[in-house]
């Protein structure tokens, strides 16, 4: 598959690539003019200087790297980020310091991984009644709770 990239005039250095030839991820790296400090529990948006074309029926969704997640607590907010394909605009991060020590995000810091994923949009139909299962309204906890 063929997925334009437009880069913005502050992009730096290389296009993203895949790391290894089974990687579902590729790296993006922060855009910044200066370092951005994050305080435990702090986010910030971070700027790719990157523009994807993405194809009708995909999605791209930005997930935390999973190095500075483990070593770092940093993670994606809103994992996973949803990047739309009618999307044009500058791709941006939002990062949050899910530890205990500052961190510290300087320009060219790969800062998240991206994944390219289908999508399906579903037809909705208005419906009286749904089918029964065994589950049935059992929400949050209600499977896997030994009794």
């Amino acid at each position: 598959m063929k997925v334009k990239i437009k880069t913005w005039p502050h992009f730096k250095g290389e296009l993203p690539k895949y790391q290894s030839a089974g990687a579902s991820g590729f790296d993006v790296r922060a855009q910044l003019v200066s370092p951005v400090i994050l305080q435990p529990m702090q986010r910030a948006m971070i700027p790719t200087g990157l523009t994807f074309e993405i194809p009708v029926g995909f999605e791209i969704q930005a997930r935390p790297r999973s190095g500075l997640a483990a070593k770092q607590g940093l993670s994606v907010l809103n994992t996973p980020g949803t990047i739309d394909a009618d999307y044009r605009g500058e791709v941006q991060i939002i990062l949050v310091n899910l530890g205990q020590d500052v961190v510290t995000i300087m320009d060219q810091d790969r800062c998240a991984q991206l994944v390219i994923a289908p999508v399906i949009q579903a037809q909705f139909e208005l419906a009286n009644e749904l089918s029964n299962t065994e589950r049935g309204a059992g929400g949050f906890g209600s499977t896997g709770v030994n009794t």
